[in-house]
Formats: structure tokens, C-alpha cells, sequence
């Protein structure tokens, strides 16, 4: 593990020293196990623990997530319009932004250092006899996020909560929370991500994460190319799964910007939805929480309409940290975790409709394995300049090739470099008030650990 990573583990959440202290040592025996990145696809390990649990992803209802882009946003939103109708709900997400314990959210509040030291304490001792097994066999020892996602069903089970909201780690085929069984499987849109893994085709990704359909269930689809919209409508018919489509079965009706965020009309399969306010910008947000709101009827009223007045009153309250968040005023500092040209596409859409920018300037730092050119070029005709550096994950792009591409789409004369984040936003800062007081910002992307390390730097982690 990395000093950069170890950083990122568990920070303070209102529980004693020896709670944080504990929970980072947790942390870091977690985090020398294989990465996210880096896995064996199979359910075999994860499935084995969880027998040996008792299967605890069984003890609830399910609402799970694949897609690009969005899901943690969308899951955010199942989340909070489930607690509204007084269902208690368990909620794992990733990546995390300042600790791991984010992933796991019990009734919206991330667990305490406290209780994820006591999960670990539950599952350990089953862990270690499925990673002896594998290793007599030959494979490795569970990977980082198939313990994380044995932790999370363990502590819903625990709670216990009555809807655990799923998102997908990567795929979904051979995802460690696909060991559960998702009463409703939401697909966001499907774009390129994740090649190396899910493959290069749109259709062989698609296929990867249709494989979170189960027999009987209900999907709920975002927009999709005809290729791909095909590949999902042949995975339900073979699991007898009923498919809700967006565009076809409901709809974004209309949307308008408002401060804050947006006033949605929703038609969903229960009537529409109407002056429905979401304190997130960008169209993108409308169709998230589109298949929010839907994946809700179909869960809590089998697919009649929710009341509206709930339904306002949860979407009022949503958040998504990390998201086309403002962080810090004079200038106004943004940070998106856009990290592929679709997000880095609907990231300037949003900042396009939603703010007044007269001079704006990117801090950037991309993963070694993402389309560094597909994110600069999005970005190039939204921002004056860019300033290249890294994120501190050990993954990212040295800043000398990352200021290669750079000079390919920008031109020398729009780049900066710098090696360090707070160093780039001082840089960033400087260029963006060297024309224009007022109307000048930042906006920090390129990967999810870039935000998580600006929000930490600037005080919101």
C-alpha cells in the first residue's frame, strides 16, 4: 500500500483515536490484497464466504446498479427516496472519496470506524478459510473489494435494513456483489470504460453487465444505442425479466435550471411527476434520477405511483459528493469525478448550462489506463487552460506524458504543469484571475481520487 492510500484511509468520524487507529490498521490489511484493478472474474470466493455467513445478501431486498456513468449518484437517490417511504436501507458504493467507510452506509450515514473494525472482527475468521482454500487450490486470496463487499452484506444483514442498494464495481457478470439477488437491476447508460476488463466492444460491455439480471426481475434502462438496448432486451427474456425503458416506458418530461440545481417533470410508470427540485446540476442528473424514481415504484408499489409529495421531499435532499460539487468560492472551485469522454461530455454540458464562467481553468490528472486523449479533447473547448498533475493514486499518469497530451489537443501555450495537486491549483487559481476577476473558476477532474484528494486539500473531506 501506498503512503498516498494509506492517507485515504479511514479519517475522522466522530469515534475515539483507538477507533481510527484500529480502523486504518483494517484498512491496510484490506488494501495489500489485490486492488479493484487488479482481480480474478469469479464469484467463487465471494460466494463461498458467504455461505459460511449464513448468506446475509439474502436477508434483504435488493436494488442493484451497473452502468458507465452515474451509478453512485443514482443509488444515492434509490437510497434516499427508499428512507422517505420509512424503510430502513443499506447502501454500498465505490470508490470512496475520504474513507472506505463510505462504501457502507446504513440508513444514509456512512458505518463508524467502530463498527467497520467489528464487521472485519465478524468476517475475518471465514475470509481466511476461503483465502486458504483458494491458495491450496492455486488462486489467490480474496481481492480488496470482494472482502469490502462481504463486509457490506454482513452489516446490512446485521442492521439489519430492509433494501440494500447495490452499485457494481466493475461489470457486473462477475462482480462481487452479484452474489445477490437484485429485486430490480438498473443499467445507467453504457459507454466505453474499463476496456482492458469488460471488453472493447459496446456490446461485449453490455453483455458483462446484463449479467445482473436475475430471473424474474425488473430492469430498469437508461437510453441505449440499438446494439446495445438489444443485448440487455435478449439478457431479460432469458431470465423472464420484465425491461422498463427509458423513452419508450417513462421519460424526463421536461427539466429547467434552478439555483441550486434543477425543477424536473418526471413521467414515471405510475403518472408524472411534476416541480420535482434536485439540488444536482447537469441533464445527466434528470436521467438519474429518472431511474431512481422508477426503480422506486417498481420496489415499493409495483410500479404504481409513489406520493408525490415523499417523492419531492427525498429528491430535495440528495447529495452527491464528488459530483459537479462546489467546493470553495473566489474563485469558485469545482470538482467532477468524470474520468471517461461520456462523463467528461455531460460534465461540460452541466457547466455549459448551469454556470457563467467568463475564464475557467482545469486542473486535470488521469489513470494510466483511461483515454487521456478522450478527456482532454472533451475538455478543451469548455476551459482557457489546463494544468496537468497527478492524484495520488499509484495508478495515475506520469505528469510528463499526461503534459504530452495535453500539448497534442491544447497547444503549449494553454498548458501548465505541476507535480503536485495543491501546487496545480495555486497555478490554476493565478491563470484563471489573470484576465478576469470576476466570472473566473476551476474545475478539478479526470479521475475520482484527483476529487477525492482536491476535497480533501481544500477542507471537504
Amino acid at each position: 500500500m501506498s503512503p498516498d492510500e494509506r492517507r485515504r484511509g479511514p479519517r475522522p468520524s466522530g469515534g475515539t483515536d483507538d477507533a481510527r487507529s484500529a480502523a486504518r490498521e483494517v484498512y491496510a490489511g484490506i488494501l495489500d490484497r489485490a486492488p479493484e484493478h487488479d482481480f480474478a472474474p469469479t464469484l467463487d470466493r465471494v460466494r463461498a464466504v458467504c455461505e459460511l455467513l449464513g448468506d446475509p445478501q439474502h436477508a434483504f431486498r435488493v436494488v442493484h446498479l451497473t452502468g458507465t456513468n452515474g451509478k453512485t449518484s443514482t443509488s444515492r437517490m434509490v437510497e434516499r427516496l427508499i428512507r422517505e417511504h420509512g424503510l430502513r436501507t443499506g447502501r454500498f458504493t465505490s470508490p470512496h472519496l475520504t474513507s472506505p467507510t463510505e462504501r457502507i452506509a446504513i440508513d444514509g450515514e456512512p458505518i463508524s470506524d467502530e463498527r467497520f473494525v467489528e464487521v472485519w472482527q465478524e468476517v475475518a475468521p471465514y475470509v481466511h478459510l476461503v483465502d486458504t482454500r483458494s491458495l491450496a487450490e492455486g488462486g489467490p486470496r480474496m481481492s480488496f473489494f470482494e472482502v469490502l463487499t462481504v463486509m457490506a452484506f454482513a452489516a446490512f444483514a446485521d442492521a439489519p435494513v430492509d433494501v440494500a442498494i447495490l452499485e457494481v464495481g466493475m461489470g457486473g457478470d462477475w462482480d462481487a456483489t452479484n452474489v445477490a439477488d437484485g429485486d430490480v437491476a438498473v443499467i445507467s447508460q453504457i459507454a466505453y470504460d474499463h476496456e482492458r476488463w469488460l471488453g472493447h466492444e459496446l456490446t461485449e460491455i453490455a453483455g458483462t453487465k446484463a449479467g445482473i439480471i436475475k430471473d424474474g426481475a425488473t430492469v430498469i434502462l437508461a437510453d441505449q444505442t440499438h446494439e446495445v438496448e438489444g443485448v440487455i432486451l435478449a439478457a431479460a427474456a432469458t431470465h423472464g425479466a420484465r425491461v422498463v425503458r427509458e423513452g419508450v416506458d417513462v421519460a424526463v418530461s421536461s427539466r429547467h435550471v434552478a439555483v441550486g440545481g434543477q425543477l424536473l417533470s418526471l413521467q414515471g410508470l405510475g403518472g408524472l411527476y411534476t416541480e420535482v427540485f434536485v439540488p444536482l446540476y447537469g441533464e445527466h442528473q434528470a436521467h438519474n434520477a429518472l431511474l431512481a424514481l422508477v426503480a422506486c415504484e417498481v420496489l415499493l408499489n409495483q410500479g404504481a405511483a409513489l406520493d408525490g409529495d415523499v417523492v419531492g421531499a427525498a429528491f430535495a435532499d440528495v447529495t452527491s459528493p464528488g459530483r459537479l460539487e462546489v467546493v470553495r468560492t473566489s474563485p469558485t472551485i469545482l470538482v467532477d469525478a468524470a474520468h471517461n469522454p461520456a462523463g467528461v461530455a455531460a460534465l461540460v454540458a452541466a457547466v455549459e448550462e448551469a454556470f457563467e464562467f467568463t475564464r475557467l481553468v482545469a486542473v486535470v490528472g488521469v489513470l494510466a489506463d483511461k483515454d487521456a486523449v478522450g478527456i482532454l479533447a472533451g475538455l478543451e473547448p469548455l476551459v482557457a487552460e489546463v494544468v496537468v498533475t497527478m492524484s495520488s493514486s499509484e495508478r495515475s499518469m506520469p505528469v510528463e506524458e499526461l503534459a504530452e497530451v495535453a500539448y497534442d489537443v491544447f497547444g503549449e501555450d494553454r498548458v501548465h504543469v505541476a507535480e503536485r495537486l495543491d501546487a496545480a491549483i495555486d497555478v490554476a487559481v493565478g491563470r484563471a484571475e489573470s484576465e478576469e476577476q470576476y466570472g473566473a473558476g476551476i474545475i478539478v477532474t479526470g479521475s475520482i481520487t484527483m476529487v477525492a484528494d482536491a476535497r480533501i486539500l481544500l477542507g471537504r473531506g
